[in-house]
């Protein structure tokens, strides 16, 4: 089962950005970037965020900054939102992990579902991904706090491991055009300008077909991009606060997998 995601760019300096690049306004608003989220059982239970990014003339692609795949760069790194980047938000209540772990949740959820911790809170996970494989997983208590740059990073439940991202796989980083090898839609595997990645996550199942990140229940979910044309920047995602600004959780859909 997949939720997905169709993003929108947003509109506060279209004009001007247009302009940069040598297009019309029509043909910023016709870029396409779908978002799907999906569960997988295995080899382990793993959120999978693929991002699809179509864009519709020449003339953009020609800008376009997506650095190749390469193994070789997968690594944490930081302030990936200077350049492309593939992004999304996670929010939810915590799972209590001073009281529970994750052998715990899994024994509970079988007996005693309902004793199983939780705590309502404005903490919430950003994820940076570069299409190359340099990816970022921070977390923040509340809006951009604690406001320190680089953002301070996740940890995993054991409180020592820093959280990490598993990308598809190594044919699909080792792509360097872009294009989908895997696409049914013979449209789209010819074109271009289409571009793909996907990475996972591992997750842990609580009661009654829910799921945490680290120590995180998702209720949440907020895929978005950032695309760099040289000097310009492009902001997409399912919906803008003005000016944009991904961290308003006023505009993060329900999570419903």
């Amino acid at each position: 089962m997949n939720q997905s995601f169709n993003l929108c760019i947003a509109t506060e300096t279209i004009a001007k950005d247009a302009q940069q690049l040598g297009v019309s306004i029509e043909a910023l608003e016709n870029i396409s970037i779908e978002v799907s989220a999906e569960i997988i059982q295995q080899p382990a239970l793993q959120l999978v965020l693929t991002y699809q990014v179509t864009l519709p003339s020449q003339i953009l692609a020609n800008q376009l900054h997506w650095p190749t795949g390469q193994q070789t760069q997968v690594n944490f790194t930081d302030y990936l939102w200077e350049e492309t980047c593939l992004e999304c938000f996670i929010a939810g209540s915590k799972v209590d992990g001073s009281k529970i772990n994750n052998e715990d949740i899994v024994a509970r959820h079988q007996t005693e579902p309902h004793k199983i911790p939780f705590q309502q809170t404005t903490a919430y996970i950003e994820i940076n991904a570069s299409p190359d494989g340099r990816y970022a997983v921070y977390q923040f208590e509340g809006y951009r706090n604690p406001a320190t740059l680089p953002p301070v990073p996740l940890y995993e439940t054991d409180g020592t491991t820093r959280a990490s991202i598993n990308w598809h796989n190594c044919k699909e980083l080792a792509d360097i055009s872009g294009e989908n090898p895997l696409s049914s839609t013979p449209m789209v595997a010819q074109t271009p300008a289409h571009y793909e990645r996907s990475f996972r996550l591992p997750i842990i199942q609580l009661p009654n077909q829910q799921y945490a990140i680290a120590n995180m229940m998702i209720e949440q979910i907020h895929p978005c991009v950032i695309l760099w044309f040289g000097e310009t920047d492009l902001y997409f995602a399912s919906g803008h606060a003005s000016p944009p600004d991904f961290h308003k959780r006023d505009y993060w859909p329900k999570f419903e997998l």
